[in-house]
């Protein structure tokens, strides 16, 4: 992947990046599988990035392996993403990938199924029944891809709560307080779980950190002259897409605007149970849907 590339599709995500499905995308290639998606849903017609409404963005890291279609595998990373173009606020609801949750037309499942069972439109359907807000639109990324366009950007910075560490994916560790990440760090920072005390959903709080040091490093370039012409122009050669070019420039200046200080975040908490064998995440549903009230209309919640 270029630098051009990654930095492109930086000006385009920004919050969406980190982390990240898919029969509504239309490829940019006949012989080449799609590193990046952006898709709107078909529940989202009438969405304006311009308006005055908060928009909603699914954000989903894609754990696909070379030779899988990215956009139907399950993701490891669920952050629903709210915009209040009036105020530059943001928020995030993370959702551990392993909630147990209804899936619409399949039973129950893991969360991150949905994806593979009916692509982008399905996912948000899902997540968008246990929080209360469909989304407007998904984005999907690979790991690797996100780890260059991190490096692209000269790192990230974060506050990291507790000092941890993977003995495969970072056996040096991260140490507590502010630390700067590269790419490959800022991935481990976000995938890594098992040495966390809360599991899934400490892991899906740094995902929240991660997104917000992006957001802030690349805030500091948005006003360059030019910056977000040049990157939809650059991004609409790589990225698979259901959106006009007039909606993509619209979505990218709403997500450049964000103020980094009006981040705000929350994480879904549950508990854990074996099912069929397998371990997952109950949801608690009810506080789902209360941060969904809270943030639908602001893109702001202030206590989790």
């Amino acid at each position: 992947m270029t630098r051009t590339r990654a930095r492109a599709l930086l000006r385009i995500s920004t919050l969406a990046a980190v982390l990240a499905v898919v029969g509504l995308v239309v490829p940019d290639s006949a012989v080449r599988p799609a590193d990046m998606a952006l898709v709107k849903l078909q529940t989202a017609e009438g969405v304006d990035p311009g308006g005055d409404d908060v928009v909603w963005i699914l954000a989903v890291g894609s754990d696909a392996r070379p030779g899988e279609t990215m956009t139907r595998t399950r993701g490891d990373a669920l952050q629903l993403i709210g915009i209040n173009p009036r105020t530059s606020a943001a928020t995030s609801i993370g959702i551990p990938r392993d909630s147990y949750v209804s899936i619409p037309g399949y039973g129950s499942d893991r969360i991150n199924a949905s994806m593979v069972y009916g692509g982008p439109q399905l996912l948000g359907e899902t997540v968008g029944n246990l929080v209360g807000i469909q989304p407007d639109y998904v984005f999907v990324t690979k790991f690797p891809y996100f780890i260059d366009m991190v490096n692209d950007i000269g790192g990230i910075t974060v506050h990291n709560p507790r000092a941890f560490s993977d003995t495969g994916l970072k056996p040096g560790g991260f140490k507590a307080g502010d630390i700067h990440l590269n790419g490959y760090g800022a991935m481990a920072f976000s995938r890594i779980r098992h040495s966390l005390p809360g599991g899934d959903f400490d892991r899906s709080a740094n995902q929240q950190r991660t997104l917000a040091g992006i957001q802030a490093r690349i805030r500091q370039q948005a006003d360059k002259p030019g910056f977000i012409e040049k990157g939809v122009l650059s991004v609409m050669q790589h990225l698979d897409t259901n959106l006009a070019p007039g909606e993509l420039f619209r979505l990218a200046q709403l997500v450049a605007q964000v103020d980094p200080s009006k981040i705000t975040g929350c994480v879904v908490q549950g508990g854990f149970a074996m099912i069929g064998g397998a371990s997952v995440v109950t949801p608690d549903t009810g506080q789902a849907r209360r941060y969904g009230d809270v943030a639908r209309t602001t893109a702001v919640i202030r206590h989790c």
